[in-house]
């Protein structure tokens, strides 16, 4: 017989009984969008999601999202301050976030030579724990950075000198931009999805937003006639990220197997894009490759010189991180081949 002391006693045990079971078997799900839009997130960031998933289980599942697809690329990184977005794949530049580093995501013109500099500048030389400083003030959660591909141009009309860059409309990141105003490039703003039409239209004449794999992968090289071997950055450099609350709410091993599948996706794009870059220059059907002679071209390097140290004066936190890049790429100068040629 069940008396009303039992009763009371079994209601008011109930709650406290049933939360830890419950919390302990539900599913966590997080939402993550990335800056890429399907046909390179197969390749950038897909496989190590789909990884997360396989492994994780019934624990946790992320839920993949593209470019756009929640909310505009310019709007990403507010959208995980609120909470909206648990977690992001992007470079600080494009999310327009609002720190001190902002500028060195994507492509900072000449800090990279080759894709292995960017990890080395982050986990060797210092620039992981500027970023944890940065992010850690806005509520967000820098996990993981990596490089992607060098920043060239794809065009319709052939680029052969300095000149031929003056007037040309073209779709860049935010800082690249701003870097390559000087020479007459015309920086276009538009949402990922639209450059291709944007340059079969004639509203672009070109693209300097990646390297002749991502040409080939998302359809660019299907409009374009040209590759420019020149480029303003040897790699992109762009992260993982995540809300705080988010990322706090992880027990510690999804955490770590969270942070050892963004390492397998940095690994994955160090083959793929390296390899493809080589291979598609040679072998590529659809891309003339143009040059600019590096005694012209030496002129943009000195320009990026002087760039770095407009950037520095801006704030004692970019002048930390210039100094470091300065650092960096003259120890790699002095190292000599093969890490620097000439």
């Amino acid at each position: 017989m069940t008396t009303r002391r039992k009763f009371l006693a079994g209601a008011a045990a109930a709650p406290a009984a049933l939360a830890t079971p419950a919390l302990a078997s539900g599913t966590i799900k997080w939402r993550m969008q990335t800056y890429a839009g399907p046909a390179l997130a197969e390749h950038v960031v897909k496989p190590a999601i789909d990884m997360f998933n396989q492994i994780a289980g019934d624990r946790m599942q992320i839920e993949l999202f593209y470019a756009d697809q929640l909310v505009p690329t310019g709007e990403l990184f507010q959208a995980m301050q609120r909470g909206t977005i648990d977690a992001v794949q992007s470079d600080d530049d494009s999310m327009a976030s609002p720190t001190e580093v902002t500028v060195f995501g994507g492509y900072f013109p000449f800090a990279s030579r080759y894709s292995l500099d960017v990890p080395v500048l982050f986990n060797k030389y210092g620039l992981n724990e500027i970023w944890d400083e940065e992010y850690s003030k806005v509520g967000v959660k820098h996990i993981s950075a990596g490089a992607w591909d060098p920043c060239h141009f794809a065009t319709k009309d052939p680029i052969r000198s300095l000149a031929d860059l003056k007037g040309k409309r073209v779709f860049t990141f935010p800082t690249a931009g701003r870097f390559l105003s000087q020479f007459g490039v015309v920086p276009v703003t538009l949402p990922w999805e639209d450059i291709e039409v944007a340059v079969q239209t004639g509203e672009l004449d070109g693209i300097a937003w990646s390297g002749i794999t991502e040409d080939y992968t998302v359809g660019w090289a299907d409009v374009t006639n040209y590759f420019l071997t020149n480029n303003i950055s040897g790699a992109w450099a762009g992260s993982f990220f995540a809300n705080q609350g988010s990322w706090e709410g992880l027990p510690e091993d999804l955490q770590t197997l969270f942070r050892v599948c963004c390492d397998q996706s940095h690994y994955y794009r160090q083959w793929w894009y390296w390899g493809g870059e080589a291979d598609l220059r040679v072998n590529g059907p659809k891309m003339e490759l143009t040059s600019i002679p590096d005694a012209e071209w030496a002129q943009v390097e000195e320009a990026a010189f002087k760039f770095w140290d407009e950037v520095a004066a801006e704030s004692p936190t970019k002048a930390r991180v210039v100094e470091i890049i300065k650092k960096y790429n003259a120890d790699m100068q002095k190292a000599g081949r093969p890490y620097r040629y000439g």
